[in-house]
């Protein structure tokens, strides 16, 4: 399902293809998030002329809503939400991990009260690969316990053994044609636990391998040292998967220490928000200094929203809640991203990628600073 196409000279990034029932996947490779089946504000048009090939889904959400007999009788995800392209599934154990006022961890799994109507509802390893194969998407998430930052060693423990337990049973369970496993790595910051959970996992010959419990809470350089541990010893012949990350600056780091595969919700977030990302970090255009400023959101970039329209106006937009402003930062946001995936994915290839991540990181101005 995957082969490794270059190996950067100076650091652990590499290239990789990573072939699906529904296409290839250029690695290292950024999923836009499409929680509930949509990336938000845009359509599946837009991300096929954006270049992804790619998304993300969620368990958790799909089985609240619209309900899983739904998209059965649609013929599975893809036809529900008419994406031809590859689609990974979470598997909800986060979505119970951020739900921890409303649910309760018990041997086989997690009972818990929907946040939409209070209704009881039960979800575990068993439950999360059945709806996932009748989802039908070409890579499934084992459902795991991710345990809060910071957590005691303790807690930390309980955690991972729940999480090597359900991955058994994850394991064992039927799946969809063509759909891969991939297993999720936790511990929180202890070193031991992570090592110990990745050699349980390979064990289980999972198809990748995900880090998990990480952009949780934990600073920057707490999130990088656990894949500083973990990078050199997960398998090379198998995709590397940061789940929940991140910034810009993440990811070029995450890259540098061999990590394929990337999703986070802050492109569509941040631009329903009124901001965009640029070569030099994040810039607010809902803000006054924008109302004249007839210039693009950032010189050069090809997308559909800098080749057509001005900061002023895309301000203007925001200001009078016209939903084309927060469409046109999103168009913008993903094209950063999906171009930034390929910029990185050159510079691998090209063996520049160090004097790259060094270029772009002392560039990138983060929030704050």
């Amino acid at each position: 399902m995957f082969s490794i196409s270059h190996h950067d000279s100076r650091t652990k990034a590499r290239t990789g293809i990573l072939n699906t029932a529904h296409g290839i996947v250029k690695t290292p490779v950024f999923m836009p998030v499409g929680t509930k089946a949509t990336v938000k504000a845009v359509t599946p048009t837009e991300l096929h002329e954006l270049n992804i090939e790619i998304i993300l889904s969620n368990t958790y959400h799909l089985f609240l809503r619209p309900g899983i007999d739904i998209i059965i009788k649609a013929g599975g995800l893809h036809k529900f939400m008419n994406w031809d392209s590859p689609i990974l599934t979470d598997s909800g154990g986060y979505q119970v991990f951020s739900l921890s006022s409303l649910r309760k961890i018990k041997e086989n799994g997690v009972e818990f009260k929907s946040h939409i109507d209070g209704q009881k509802l039960f979800l575990g390893p068993v439950e999360a690969m059945a709806i996932q194969k009748q989802l039908g998407s070409d890579i499934a998430m084992v459902f795991d316990d991710c345990p809060p930052y910071p957590c005691s060693r303790n807690d930390a423990e309980q955690s991972l053994t729940r999480t090597l337990k359900w991955a058994r049973e994850c394991q064992n369970q039927d799946r969809a044609e063509g759909q891969f496993y991939f297993g999720i790595i936790q511990g929180s910051i202890f070193k031991d636990l992570r090592i110990s959970c990745l050699e349980a996992l390979v064990e289980m010959n999972f198809d990748g391998f995900a880090i998990g419990g990480l952009s949780v809470g934990e600073p920057d350089n707490v999130m990088f040292e656990v894949i500083e541990w973990l990078g050199p010893i997960m398998p090379t012949s198998s995709p590397r998967y940061l789940m929940g990350v991140g910034t810009p600056p993440q990811i070029v780091t995450a890259a540098a220490n061999g990590i394929d595969m990337f999703d986070c919700v802050l492109p569509t977030r941040v631009g329903r928000n009124g901001c965009a990302y640029t070569e030099t970090g994040m810039k607010q255009i809902k803000g006054a200094k924008c109302k004249s400023d007839f210039s693009p959101i950032e010189a050069g970039c090809e997308c559909y929203a800098c080749r057509h329209f001005t900061k002023a106006y895309i301000r203007h937009l925001l200001n009078v809640n016209e939903i084309l402003g927060l469409r046109l930062l999103t168009v913008h946001n993903l094209y950063f991203y999906k171009n930034l995936m390929k910029r990185i994915r050159f510079h691998i290839e090209d063996n520049t990628f160090r004097e790259f991540q060094q270029c772009f990181l002392k560039g990138y101005e983060l929030p704050g600073s």
